[in-house]
């Protein structure tokens, strides 16, 4: 038998052998976002709290803060929570949930898969981003309806190019300690101690010396991407500078240390 299964075995030069798409792949990292209930619902939340936030600044807010850029602003601060988190889960789920082995075998070629997670994740993104718009703009025509106002729109097309700029930023935060750490909890922590703690630890230095306070925009990577924000004025030259030292700092430098970690750890 063995002999008669080599026989009529054909065998495939490596030119015969096709490559999986990156496509393929990322419409694959998409759907595994998705397919357990835990993972429907966290992205769901999104939406389901951007809808709230709006609804707060329409019940609490002033008339004269019923603004596009108030409700943008409201939005933002449930949404730059989670979606780091879909970013980590997205990693440490092949880690945590032993799907890695089957992935891998599938893929050998890491660097593909870790590649999609990231695409996967900034469309994500993007897509929540589109979202949250929609909902600011519902919430602003439906706050100025309610109180007979005229809507007011305070935001340029710029300025939202900056938010999304910021939020992408945040999700490749969480997506550079799933990288890193490959286990869901402690990626978790490690992202609410470098988004609040540290931030908090960094402004109480600043305040009480005035040489941290002048070395803050260059070491703190989340006051120096407040500005993406900030929808009154535009970055300046050195905001920008803030930006690139402090993001290759805390995301560039350790996400390649992530990648080095994952090319070399064996799964199991």
């Amino acid at each position: 038998m063995t002999v008669t299964a080599a026989a009529g075995a054909v065998w495939l030069s490596r030119d015969d052998v096709r490559p999986v798409p990156l496509s393929r792949i990322i419409s694959v990292e998409l759907r595994k976002m998705f397919d357990t209930r835990s993972g429907f619902w966290l992205i769901a939340s999104i939406a389901i709290s951007a809808v709230l936030a709006a609804a707060g600044v329409i019940l609490f807010a002033a008339d004269d803060e019923l603004t596009y850029s108030t409700f943008a602003t409201a939005i933002r601060f449930p949404v730059v929570v989670i979606l780091p988190i879909v970013a980590i889960l997205a990693v440490t789920g092949e880690w945590s949930q032993r799907t890695g082995l089957a992935t891998f075998t599938m893929i050998p070629h890491r660097r593909r898969i870790i590649a999609a997670k990231a695409i996967s994740s900034v469309v994500i993104a993007i897509a929540a981003m589109a979202l949250t718009f929609a909902v600011g703009a519902l919430g602003n025509l439906l706050g100025a309806a309610v109180t007979g106002i005229t809507p007011r729109w305070d935001v340029t097309i710029t300025q939202c190019l900056y938010y999304v700029l910021g939020m992408v930023l945040s999700l490749l935060i969480g997506f550079m300690l799933g990288v890193l750490i490959r286990a869901s909890i402690g990626a978790v922590v490690a992202y609410f101690v470098l988004t609040f703690l540290l931030p908090t630890i960094f402004s109480l230095l600043a305040a009480g010396s005035q040489w941290f306070h002048d070395v803050q925009p260059w070491v703190d990577i989340q006051f120096a991407q407040s500005g993406l924000f900030v929808f009154d004025k535009s970055l300046t030259g050195e905001q920008w500078a803030n930006i690139a030292v402090t993001g290759m700092v805390w995301l560039v430098l350790p996400l390649l240390i992530g990648l080095r970690l994952v090319m070399r750890s064996e799964v199991k």
